[in-house]
């Protein structure tokens, strides 16, 4: 009884508040016109004919022998990469949390994690056919090995596996973390050995968080589309099949029902992990240690462990390095000396790079605000406010998530295209710079949301409601008392949003037109046609940008963020 009042008076309270009303419409109809429709429309394609509603573009589509094979390519590609991530993950973040090492390799492992998230999709697909293609420095040059190929299957595992393990690393490592050493040590208390301990107490504790960074890397590796599109060779997978699809055969009905088996595939999964496995996850994993956990000293296990992470993370950064380095080749492959830097002057003078890298810093920049300012909204509004609508604000928000980049760039040409629902209201959007900020948008609103939320789930709801008693409204109480308290995670979502959009490529590929040029875009079409140097050129111009974003974000938040003067008080 006093929950149902308690509920009425939060409705009360939230309709006679105009300003909260509006933003609550504003988000809804945002939501369901840039996320639901498109969505609905490819449904829609991919099951209405000339007569009526059909299963024969369905039919038609599963007919394809090349369709086929890629649902089956993807798939072992997903599964294989999701295993590999989560064993070098996990292995990466045992050594940290468990064994002592240097402060060198904890610096090493720092690089690896950073890397993925400042540097394009496409880099290590790059590095890969410079290092290890027909014509690459390590296989031709010094092992004189003339008949190999990195094109293919195994090329993309590597590539993605490389790419997504240090995401897995840093879910891992907080996972281990959070594990009472005093279960542990009960059971080395009774005479298990190192091994007998993990296998027993350890594994079984993590198992729902490995299961849950299994599926993200799964889910992140069959929604990829830049690596499989320049290390994949003929082998297709579904991203890829859509694209071509589209680009080559002009068949939009086609690529509506291809991509509608792709979004099944990638939804399916992503329930499994938002819905069971983070929540068991939490269930298993509950607060924090009791006490500090005495790190493993052994040198029989601290070596060669060291040594083997050590390894793996310097050739991660090779590859990385491969990049910058390959860009100050004459010609790659073939003239190797002497180093020159006209590839990165024929960036600005002969390929249009000041246009592309205008127009990419403007788009993202402007995403970006408007990104941080949305997801802090509805962070807002899910973790602070009562209405009936907010778990429909939180899932569509949080599907994004799990919608390949592809799937929606062509939900958005069949759905705007020829305006909604092909009555011509909001086709000026199409093919104009508004469609690409709103795919950024988009594609990066789920990572900024959960940041959000986390940040304001830690603030007492007695701080909002002082000023709420002293007579604020609710634009009032967000922008003078919840944003600076949450400005560390406003801050840190701007970043992550800019660097999204000006990384991204899978989603815009598809809506990009001759009027912008995108240094993403021009990377992927210099990389097709061979032209390594001046595609590591474009990369090593835009990786510096994005990596001097997020060390302008750190320094913001380390000089002016909240924890700052949360220390300074204490």
């Amino acid at each position: 009884m006093a929950r149902s009042q308690s509920a009425s008076l939060d409705r009360k309270k939230l309709m006679a508040d105009p300003v909260m009303v509006g933003t609550i419409v504003v988000l809804i109809t945002f939501l369901t016109l840039f996320i639901l429709y498109p969505l609905a429309i490819l449904l829609v394609d991919s099951v209405y004919g000339d007569n009526g509603l059909t299963l024969d573009i369905f039919k038609r589509v599963m007919a394809m022998a090349n369709f086929r094979k890629a649902i089956t390519n993807t798939l072992k590609v997903g599964f294989l990469v999701g295993l590999l991530s989560a064993a070098v993950g996990l292995l990466f973040a045992y050594v940290e949390v468990y064994v002592k090492v240097g402060r060198g390799v904890g610096g090493l492992f720092k690089v690896v994690s950073m890397l993925p998230v400042v540097s394009p999709p496409f880099v290590l697909s790059l590095s890969m056919i410079m290092l290890f293609g027909k014509a690459g420095l390590i296989t031709r040059f010094l092992l004189h090995i003339y008949d190999n190929s990195v094109y293919g299957f195994w090329g993309i595992v590597i590539v993605q596996t490389l790419t997504f393990f240090p995401v897995c690393y840093m879910m891992l490592k907080g996972l281990l973390k959070n594990i009472d050493p005093s279960l542990e040590e009960a059971a080395r208390d009774m005479g298990a050995g190192r091994m007998k301990v993990f296998t027993s107490v350890t594994l079984p504790l993590l198992l729902p968080g490995l299961g849950n960074a299994f599926l993200v890397t799964f889910i992140e590796s069959i929604a990829d589309f830049a690596n499989p599109m320049i290390i994949g060779g003929s082998y297709d997978t579904l991203a890829t099949t859509i694209y071509l699809q589209i680009t080559g055969a002009y068949d939009k009905q086609g690529a509506a029902a291809m991509a509608v088996v792709l979004l099944t595939i990638t939804l399916l999964m992503f329930a499994v992990q938002k819905y069971y496995l983070e929540a068991k996850t939490a269930a298993t994993l509950t607060g924090k240690a009791s006490r500090g956990r005495m790190l493993i000293e052994d040198k029989s296990v601290t070596r060669p462990l060291t040594l083997l992470c050590s390894l793996a993370a310097a050739f991660v950064i090779m590859m990385y390095l491969c990049v910058p380095i390959g860009a100050l080749f004459p010609t790659w492959g073939y003239k190797f000396t002497p180093l020159t830097f006209k590839w990165f002057g024929q960036v600005f003078t002969r390929y249009k790079g000041f246009k592309a890298f205008t127009d990419s810093f403007v788009l993202s920049l402007i995403s970006a605000p408007i990104t941080a300012l949305l997801s802090m909204i509805i962070s807002y509004l899910v973790v602070k406010r009562k209405f009936k609508a907010k778990g429909f604000i939180e899932a569509v928000s949080m599907l994004a998530m799990a919608v390949p980049g592809t799937v929606l760039g062509v939900g958005y040409i069949r759905g705007f295209s020829g305006g909604l629902f092909h009555t011509g209201l909001l086709q000026g959007i199409y093919g104009s710079a508004a469609i690409l900020i709103i795919v950024f948008v988009v594609r990066s609103l789920p990572t900024g949301t959960r940041s959000g939320i986390s940040a304001l789930r830690q603030i007492d709801k007695s701080i909002e409601e002082s000023a709420y008693d002293m007579g604020a409204d609710s634009f009032k109480v967000f922008m003078t008392v919840t944003l600076p308290l949450i400005k560390d995670s406003f801050l840190s979502g701007l970043v992550t949003a800019f660097v999204r959009s000006i990384t991204a490529i899978s989603a815009i590929i598809l809506l990009v037109t001759p009027q912008f040029l995108l240094i993403t875009v021009q990377i992927n079409e210099f990389a097709e046609k061979g032209s390594y140097s001046i595609a590591c050129a474009f990369a090593t111009i835009l990786i510096l940008i994005t990596y001097g974003a997020v060390l302008l974000m750190n320094l913001f938040i380390r000089f002016f963020g909240t924890s700052r003067k949360l220390k300074e008080d204490a």
